[in-house]
């Protein structure tokens, strides 16, 4: 199984640098300039876009996958962890969990994505009193937001 997984993550990645290839191509054609394989991949990258593919707020993360999901929690809850599949990343990259209760950042956790298909997670202990409008930013190396989880904790 670890094999196809390995063997699908390089395919995946060979045909999105071809497609940025191809992309780069069709466009217009810049001056001559030599360059090397290290600047092409990067050229790529940047070029390429990451997505949440998966995302949640949950109670659990266990094998690699969220456990009762939500959007309402009870204050009593303890810890919340927010889970992301990523997909797109064709060299090591990260994302940053911007954890806020009511408009005021509370944790900030940067999250390594090594894969073009990667699952991560970061969690945050709720204290019984922080009630009312939470939100996690999944956002990117480059500072661009890629998708806003909302929810609420309740009184318990």
């Amino acid at each position: 199984m670890k094999k196809q997984i390995l063997v699908f993550a390089l395919a995946t990645a060979m045909l999105m640098l071809l497609s940025g290839l191809l992309a780069a191509q069709t466009q217009q054609p810049a001056p001559a300039q030599e360059t090397t394989p290290a600047q092409e991949t990067a050229t790529v990258q940047q070029a390429s876009n990451l997505q949440v593919e998966v995302s949640a707020i949950c109670k659990d993360v266990i094998d690699r996958a969220p456990v009762e999901a939500g959007s309402s929690f009870p204050a009593s809850v303890g810890k919340l962890f927010c889970f992301t599949k990523i997909s797109g990343a064709l060299d090591p990259t990260h994302v940053t969990h911007v954890w806020s209760f009511d408009g005021t950042e509370r944790a900030r956790v940067e999250l390594t994505v090594n894969s073009p298909s990667w699952r991560t997670y970061s969690s945050k202990n709720i204290e019984s009193h922080e009630v009312g409008a939470w939100r996690v930013e999944v956002v990117d190396s480059a500072g661009n937001v890629l998708q806003t989880l909302n929810f609420e904790v309740t009184p318990s």
